[in-house]
């Protein structure tokens, strides 16, 4: 005999924004939050955003001042977890405004997502990455041979609907970096793809990052069955 037991609900379909020219940081802040906000309320779809910033440092709510070395952009705070991260042109963001109520509320599960979407993703130009045991972010080999971060993770969930998401360095000017400690780890240093000798425009690593979300919303899936691994 057929269960008659109630089914979990499908999730709508994610909605996609994919912007061409710089979007302040402000600006997409308050966006996001605003979406969040209407996402929660069963007023919006959940939400992809790929874009990207003009020149900013970010505080994230575990910032430590002293790791603030030369404030020569704007600081913004972002409200979202981590320390201080650097966003500017070149730099590939997604914000995710999705609802953990239906895709599991396990906000590790999340974020272990997060970094196997772009891990794969990466791979799809041949980058060899990886996860880092207790340095949350993207990890890759430099060209001198040492470890460097390649994608940053930051989040925050609010009504287990999440805001911010990633970012990962196409080809931004690495020497911003220069002005933080990025997440708060001075031993590692920051590498890009275009350092690493392969040239990929926004509109490239947005069709590739597309092209492996379903194993990303599977990833989910699994969370809201408690099988993350």
């Amino acid at each position: 005999m057929a269960s008659t037991a109630p089914q979990a609900p499908t999730p709508a379909p994610i909605a996609w924004q994919r912007e061409t020219a710089p979007v302040p940081y402000a600006a997409a802040l308050a966006a996001m939050e605003a979406r969040n906000t209407a996402v929660a309320a069963g007023e919006a779809a959940e939400l992809i955003w790929l874009l990207e910033h003009p020149p900013v440092y970010t505080a994230g709510t575990s910032a430590d001042p002293a790791e603030l070395v030369d404030p020569r952009f704007d600081v913004v705070e972002a409200g979202r977890g981590g320390r201080y991260t650097y966003h500017g042109p070149g730099q590939r963001i997604g914000y995710l405004v999705l609802d953990l109520n239906q895709r599991g509320k396990d906000v590790r599960c999340f974020v272990h997502a997060i970094e196997g979407w772009v891990i794969a993703t990466l791979a799809s130009f041949g980058v060899e990455t990886w996860r880092a045991e207790g340095r949350v972010g993207i990890w890759t080999r430099d060209i001198d041979g040492s470890e460097a971060k390649i994608g940053a993770i930051g989040v925050r969930v609010r009504r287990w609907v999440t805001m911010h998401g990633f970012s990962v360095n196409l080809d931004p000017d690495l020497s911003h970096f220069g002005g933080i400690v990025p997440c708060g780890i001075a031993e590692y240093g920051v590498t890009s793809m275009a350092r690493l000798g392969l040239k990929v425009s926004a509109e490239e690593w947005d069709a590739a990052l597309i092209a492996c979300h379903d194993d990303f919303l599977d990833a989910l899936d699994a969370a809201a069955k408690r099988a993350c691994r």
